[in-house]
């Protein structure tokens, strides 16, 4: 992977006013930091850094990050947007070794036309956006590309069927699904459940409510027998008297 350079500027003053002022001026506040260094507050060109990161690697390029003269090999760890406009506000860089492996995701991107699946109403899922790899900076790939041409409704693309290229290690669990089908006559089958299941709880509930109304009359029934009892035997004592 060829090398391409970054310059940034030093000596820029933190917190939000300096920073706005720098964004204002189409610069993007940063941080270097890594094997060992002291945390360095820069600036880049927003430009730049656009056409920095414009090739296949997209933000796993590894920038050789020029500050005064000295060459700090990076990659970005870390890229804050805007909540609105979307825009980089903020870039934390990583300085790497180059000779020493680091864990990074790689995008994946599905290629092909699965007929079978679309055929029995299905549908391709990809499980992941990326899939997390142990390489050395230099090494890493641009994407991971899967055909989905030979899917079909009972297929699953595991970790351990996408290729690896040499010096690429993936960090998860070879059996987890990358690429699944989802069958939307399953998916009816379960909402049908849960209406079901939904009804039947409804008619519990209204059994149990009826049972609660007709103990109550009961009770009060009970309440009003006695209550008259008591007042024929009052009558019968005063007549006695």
């Amino acid at each position: 992977m060829p090398s391409t350079v970054l310059n940034a500027q030093t000596g820029r003053q933190t917190g939000s006013p300096p920073s706005r002022r720098l964004r204002a001026a189409e610069q993007i506040p940063a941080i270097v930091y890594g094997h060992g260094m002291s945390p360095l507050a820069v600036a880049v060109d927003r430009r730049e850094l656009r056409l920095a990161v414009s090739g296949g690697a997209g933000l796993n390029t590894v920038l050789d990050l020029t500050i005064e003269g000295k060459v700090y090999p990076s990659i970005i760890r870390d890229l804050q947007r805007h909540p609105v406009k979307r825009n980089v506000v903020h870039i934390d860089f990583l300085q790497v070794n180059l000779d020493e492996e680091i864990t990074v995701a790689v995008p994946l991107h599905l290629v092909g036309e699965a007929e079978k699946v679309a055929a029995g109403n299905g549908l391709v899922d990809p499980a992941v956006d990326s899939i997390e790899v142990l390489t050395t900076p230099r090494n890493i790939p641009d994407e991971f590309v899967i055909d989905i041409s030979d899917m079909d409704m009972d297929s699953v693309i595991r970790l351990e069927d996408v290729p690896m290229p040499s010096g690429v290690t993936p960090t998860g669990d070879p059996e987890s699904p990358v690429v699944t089908v989802l069958t939307m006559r399953a998916e009816i089958a379960e909402i049908e459940a849960l209406d079901a299941e939904i009804a039947e709880e409804q008619a519990e509930e209204e059994v149990a409510a009826d049972g609660e109304e007709t103990d109550g009359e009961s009770a009060a029934a009970d309440a009003g027998d006695g209550e008259g009892g008591g007042a024929q035997g009052a009558s019968s004592d005063e007549s006695g008297d």
